[in-house]
C-alpha cells in the first residue's frame, strides 16, 4: 500500500471490498449478528395481553408504547422533579456553564488530538500524522471547526492559526486528501456490493411475519456512508415513495471481516485514546451532514456530599472501591444492587415501574450508607421495588450525568435522526467517546435491563416499558439543560424511550470498534513510527518503494510462514510455541494447539483438567503486540494470515484476557 495515500478514503474502502463482496456471494458462518432481545421461544410465549385492557401481540407492543408506558414516563419525570436536589430543573438552565465564543471549538480540537493546529510552537509533522489518516468528509469537519475557531479569534483581535490545507505542501496534499467525489465513488462501489437494505433502497411494504434484517457495515467511515445515503435519498425515485413509519426493531447483521470483531475492552489504553479522537471527528462530521446542532456542556460545580454512596463522582467511587477490590470496573454498591435485583427482582411484576415505599426506601438508603462498606447489610428483607428505586436514584444523583455533560445532549439528539442505521452509527461512536468508568457502568446497567426484558412473561415489562421508565433517569440531569420536559407531548416520551430502546437491544453491537476506525488507528501508528517521512517527500517516496517491494516478496512466501508465538500466562506457563500458518488458520486453532501441547507437558498441573482429559485455560487469548498496534486481544475467528499481512511487524502473545479476574 503506498504510504503517500494512507489518508485516502478510496484506499480505506478498497481494503475491505474483496472480503465484503465475497461475503455477499457466500455469507460466512462466522458473521456477527445481533439477535432480537428475546429468543424465538420467549417471543412466541410473550404473545399475551400486556394488561387486562391491552390485547395486542408482543410484536404490536414493541411497535408503540401503550398508555401505561407513557404515563409511567411522565410519572418518572415528576419523581425526578420532586426528588432531593431536583425541585427546580429549570435552575439547570441558569446554573450550567455556557462556553465562551470559540471555547467549544478549542476544546474540540484538544479532544480530537489536534490542539497542535492552534499552537504556535507546533511542527507541521505533528498535524500531518493524524490528518493523513482522515477521509475527505472527516477532514472537512476538522476544517469547519478550525474556521469557527479562527473567526472567534478575529472577533477578539487575536492572530488566527493556519489553514489545515497549509499543513501539507500542494504536492503532498493531493495524495493525502483525496478528491471528494473520488472518495464517494469508491465508497459507493463498496456499499453497492452488499445486499440491499432499507437504507440503500426503498423497500416494498413489509410482509407481516417476515423477519426484518438490517446490514450494519463498518468497513466504510460512517460519515462517508451518510454522504452516499443523502445523495440516494435526494433522487426522484426515492422521493416518490417513503418507507412507512415502523417502530419494530430488525435483526441487525454485521458481517465479520477476516480480522474478526474488536470489542472495546480488546485494545490497550493508548490505542483506545486514538480511537476516541478519530471517533469524535467522524461523529462530528456525521452531525454536520445530518444537521444536528449539539452543544457540549460543562459540568457545573456541586457541593460535596456527606453520603459515601450517593452524589459521589463515579471516578471517586471506583478509586475507593479498587482499594478494596482491585481491578473492579463498576462501583461495588451498584454491583450489589444489580446482583440483588437479578436474583430477586427480574421476575417481580412491574419491576422498575412500580414505586417502592418512600419511608422504606429512605430507611434502606440510610442503612446502606452507614453499613455497606462494613459488610453488615442484610438483603433478606429488602423489597425489589425499593432496591430498583435506589438503583435509579444512584444513576440520576451522580454529580455528572452517566452519559457525561459533554455528550448527553448528543445522545438525546439521536432521537431526531430518521434512519435506524444512522442512529446506530451515532450511538456506536458516542459509546466509544465515553470515559472508561462511564462506559463500563452503562454496560452493566444495560445488561441488567436486557435481563429484565427477557423475563417479560413473568414481570410484564417489555422493551418499551423498560425504556420509557429508564429514559428520564439517564437523559435528565440537573447539570445539563434538557428539552425533554418541555410540554407533556407524547412524542417527547416516545423519542427519548426509542434511544433507550436501541441502547438496550443493540448493546453488544454498540460496544464494538468499527473496522474503519481500526484501520485508521493502524495507519496513525504507522505514520507515527515514520514521522520523519513527512519532512521530505523524496525520502518518503523512496521508503514507500522499499516497503512495497519487501511486502510483495513477503506475500509470495506466506504459504510457508511459521510464526513463533510467545506464551505469557503469569505464573502458570511461559515459553514459546511454533505455529505453521495457512490460509485457513484462525486464532482459535492456535489456542487449541497451545492447549494440546500443554496437556503433553509434564508441568501442566496448573491448568484446569476437563473430564475428557484436556487442559483448558479459559481466560487466555491471543494478542498482537507492537507493529502498527499497541496491544490487541484477538477475536478467536481472526484469520492469522490476514493478520500477518496487516501487521507483519507485530508479535503474537498468548496471555490472560484483559477482563480476567475483574469485577462486573
Amino acid at each position: 500500500m503506498p504510504w503517500g495515500r494512507s489518508g485516502s478514503a478510496a484506499l480505506l474502502l478498497l481494503s475491505g471490498r474483496a472480503n465484503v463482496r465475497a461475503k455477499a456471494r457466500n455469507p460466512s458462518p462466522t458473521e456477527m449478528s445481533v439477535e432480537p432481545w428475546a429468543s424465538p421461544q420467549d417471543q412466541a410465549a410473550a404473545e399475551h395481553p400486556y394488561s387486562t385492557s391491552h390485547t395486542a401481540s408482543s410484536e404490536d407492543q414493541e411497535q408503540q408504547p401503550d398508555k401505561l408506558c407513557l404515563d409511567s414516563f411522565w410519572s418518572e419525570v415528576e419523581t425526578i422533579r420532586q426528588g432531593s436536589g431536583y425541585t427546580d430543573l429549570e435552575c439547570s438552565r441558569r446554573d450550567s456553564r455556557q462556553s465562551e465564543e470559540g471555547e467549544q471549538e478549542e476544546q474540540w480540537l484538544v479532544d480530537a488530538g489536534l490542539s497542535t493546529l492552534i499552537s504556535e510552537d507546533s511542527e507541521d509533522v505533528d498535524n500531518a500524522v493524524l490528518l493523513s489518516t482522515l477521509t475527505r468528509t472527516q477532514a472537512e469537519a476538522v476544517q469547519r471547526r478550525l474556521d469557527s475557531y479562527t473567526l472567534s479569534l478575529r472577533k477578539r483581535n487575536k492572530p488566527a492559526p493556519r489553514d489545515v490545507r497549509d499543513i501539507f505542501n500542494p504536492s503532498i496534499s493531493k495524495t493525502r486528501l483525496p478528491d471528494s467525489h473520488h472518495s464517494e465513488d469508491s465508497a459507493h462501489n463498496s456499499m453497492a456490493s452488499l445486499p440491499k437494505s432499507p437504507l440503500s433502497a426503498v423497500p416494498t411494504e413489509h410482509q407481516r411475519g417476515a423477519p426484518k434484517e438490517e446490514f450494519f457495515i463498518t468497513d466504510v467511515a460512517y460519515c462517508e456512508q451518510a454522504v452516499i445515503f443523502l445523495k440516494q435519498a435526494s433522487l426522484p425515485q426515492n422521493n416518490s415513495q417513503r418507507r412507512k413509519e415502523d417502530c419494530t426493531l430488525p435483526r441487525v447483521i454485521c458481517p465479520k471481516c477476516r480480522l474478526g470483531v474488536t470489542r472495546v475492552q480488546d485494545l490497550s489504553h493508548s490505542d483506545m485514546k486514538k480511537v476516541r479522537q478519530l471517533a469524535l471527528i467522524d461523529m462530528t462530521a456525521l452531525c454536520d451532514l445530518l444537521e444536528l446542532e449539539v452543544k457540549r456542556q460543562k459540568n457545573s460545580k456541586r457541593k460535596n456530599t456527606e453520603s459515601p454512596l450517593y452524589g459521589v463522582p463515579l471516578a471517586t467511587l471506583l478509586e475507593n472501591d479498587q482499594k478494596m477490590k482491585p481491578n473492579t470496573s463498576i462501583p461495588l454498591y451498584m454491583q450489589a444492587l444489580l446482583s440483588f435485583l437479578e436474583k430477586k427482582g427480574v421476575d417481580s411484576e412491574g419491576i422498575l415501574r412500580v414505586p417502592g415505599s418512600q419511608s422504606r426506601i429512605k430507611m434502606l438508603q440510610q442503612n446502606l450508607e452507614t453499613n455497606f462498606y462494613s459488610g453488615q447489610v442484610s438483603w433478606d428483607d429488602v423489597s425489589p421495588n425499593d432496591a430498583a428505586a435506589l438503583l435509579k436514584k444512584f444513576i440520576r444523583e451522580l454529580p455528572a450525568p452517566l452519559l457525561t455533560p459533554e455528550y448527553l445532549n448528543t445522545f438525546s439528539a439521536v432521537r431526531d435522526i430518521t434512519e435506524l442505521r444512522q442512529k446506530l452509527h451515532m450511538l456506536n461512536l458516542l459509546i466509544l467517546l465515553l470515559p472508561e468508568p462511564n462506559r463500563n457502568t452503562l454496560k452493566a446497567l444495560l445488561e441488567f435491563l436486557s435481563k429484565v426484558v427477557s423475563r417479560e412473561r413473568k414481570n410484564r415489562m417489555n422493551l418499551w416499558a423498560v425504556a420509557t421508565i429508564m429514559a428520564p433517569n439517564l437523559f435528565l440531569h440537573k447539570a445539563v439543560p434538557s428539552r425533554l420536559t418541555e410540554g407533556a407531548e407524547k412524542g417527547h416520551a416516545e423519542k427519548a424511550a426509542d434511544v433507550m430502546r436501541l441502547l438496550i437491544r443493540y448493546q453488544d453491537l454498540l460496544w464494538t470498534i468499527p473496522n474503519f476506525l481500526m484501520s485508521q488507528v493502524r495507519k496513525l501508528n504507522e505514520n507515527s513510527n515514520r514521522r520523519y517521512q513527512f519532512y521530505d517527500r523524496r525520502i518518503k517516496n523512496l521508503l514507500r518503494k522499499i516497503h512495497t517491494d519487501s511486502r510483495d516478496k513477503t506475500d509470495k512466501n506466506t504459504s510457508e510462514l511459521c510464526r513463533t508465538v510467545k506464551i505469557q500466562l503469569g505464573d502458570l506457563v511461559s515459553g514459546t510455541l511454533e505455529y505453521q500458518l495457512n490460509i485457513n488458520s484462525r486464532a482459535s486453532d492456535l489456542l487449541t494447539q497451545f492447549q494440546r501441547q500443554s496437556l503433553r507437558s509434564p508441568d501442566n498441573g496448573k491448568g484446569k483438567m476437563r473430564r475428557n482429559g484436556s487442559v483448558a485455560y479459559p481466560d487466555c487469548a491471543l494478542f498482537e503486540v507492537g507493529g502498527n498496534i499497541g496491544e490487541h486481544c484477538l477475536d478467536p475467528d481472526t484469520h492469522l494470515l490476514d493478520l500477518f499481512n496487516s501487521n507483519s511487524g507485530g508479535e503474537w502473545v498468548i496471555k490472560l484476557k484483559p477482563n480476567a479476574g475483574r469485577g462486573l
